[in-house]
Formats: C-alpha cells, sequence, structure tokens
C-alpha cells in the first residue's frame, strides 16, 4: 500500500510471510514494473523484512509502533506483578506518543535506564515459566527494534504505522465472508477482482 495515499500497490492471494521463496515471487515482479520504494513500514515479520532488504538494499525500514506496542503489552500482561514487567509495560505505553527528537531521546533513555538496571539480567537468566519467558521476549523485540522505531521523524512521508493496510484488510475480510462458498481455486481471482474495483 501506497503510504501516502492509502491505495493499493499490489495484492495477491496465499502468499505465505514466512516463506522467503513465495515473498521474492511477490515482490520481484514490482521491481520489473518500476516500483523503487524509499521506505516501507512493517509489521515485524523477519521473513519479510530480509527479501524487502535484499530486493531494494537502499531502503528504510520503519517498524509498526502499533505492533510493537501491542505486542509488547501482551506479553507484559495488562496488571504485571513484578517491577521488571511493571516499567517495562510504561516503556511500551509510551511507544505511541512519540512525536519529536526530544521525545524519542526521552523514550530512550527510559529503555536504557531499565536496560541497565534489568535487561542483562533478564538476558541471562535461564527461562523459567510462562511469564517470564514473555519479558524475555518483549525486552528482545523491544531492543531489536530500536534501530528501526524513528525513521518518521526524520521524514513526514515515512508512516510510523501499517494502520491503513489493517483497515483495507478488515473490509477485505467482511466483504470476503459473503462469499464463503466460492472454490479455492476462484479465491484469487476474487481478491485480485476485489483489490482492482477497490483499491482504497
Amino acid at each position: 500500500m501506497d503510504a501516502s495515499t492509502n491505495r493499493i500497490i499490489y495484492g495477491k492471494y496465499g502468499v505465505s510471510e514466512n516463506s522467503e521463496k513465495q515473498l521474492t515471487k511477490f515482490f520481484k515482479p514490482l521491481i520489473g514494473k518500476g516500483l523503487h520504494p524509499v521506505s516501507c513500514t512493517v509489521d515485524g515479520n523477519p521473513q519479510a523484512i530480509k527479501i524487502i532488504r535484499a530486493l531494494w538494499p537502499d531502503i528504510i525500514i520503519q517498524r509498526c509502533l502499533i505492533h510493537i506496542q501491542r505486542q509488547g503489552l501482551m506479553w507484559c500482561r495488562r496488571y504485571p506483578k513484578t517491577a521488571i514487567a511493571r516499567q517495562l509495560r510504561d516503556i511500551f505505553l509510551c511507544v505511541t506518543h512519540i512525536r519529536t527528537t526530544e521525545e524519542r531521546d526521552e523514550f530512550l533513555k527510559l529503555v536504557i535506564r531499565w536496560e541497565q538496571k534489568y535487561g542483562q539480567h533478564i538476558k541471562v537468566k535461564p527461562e523459567r515459566g510462562r511469564v517470564f519467558s514473555d519479558i524475555k521476549r518483549a525486552r528482545s523485540m523491544l531492543i531489536k527494534a530500536l534501530p528501526n522505531m524513528f525513521h518518521y521523524l526524520d521524514d513526514p512521508n515515512i508512516s510510523f504505522t501499517t494502520n491503513g493496510l489493517e483497515s483495507y484488510f478488515s473490509r477485505l475480510k467482511g466483504h470476503y465472508r459473503q462469499h464463503r462458498g466460492l472454490r479455492k481455486k476462484k479465491l484469487g481471482n476474487y481478491f485480485n477482482w476485489y483489490m482492482f474495483y477497490k483499491p482504497k
């Protein structure tokens, strides 16, 4: 989707996000059609990021802040019982409110302080129980995402969320539910026609 117009550029039914072969086959024709994106806002799927960077080496990868926040809060729980999780949850709550470089810098200070106090201990401590394992996952996701979280502050044309695309998918699914009787081999045609006639 073009972030500036919220119009679908290209779509295809049945592409697995975790298949390098399928993703390459999906993205590669766009190069031949002249697509040279400056940036791409993604939900964090590592396979997709790998393929996009391989095909467009100079592209800016912006992580969707909504996905980071939602996943982080889920792993920290709504009512965390430990100071480690409570403070990390507070950090995730800040993610979608950063609009200036000053706010970004304050956010990074929060992350650094938390990491210095708890991070390395969490990293080396053996996983015991689902709650602690989820805190480790939340920490790991945040640390890995940080380098690609704030490109939108340097370029207002870069979207910090994939909400436009998620909203489109939601409408598409709603229409599809009215045609669930379609045979599998016709589904590709259905989605192709939908995206052609309803690109926004």
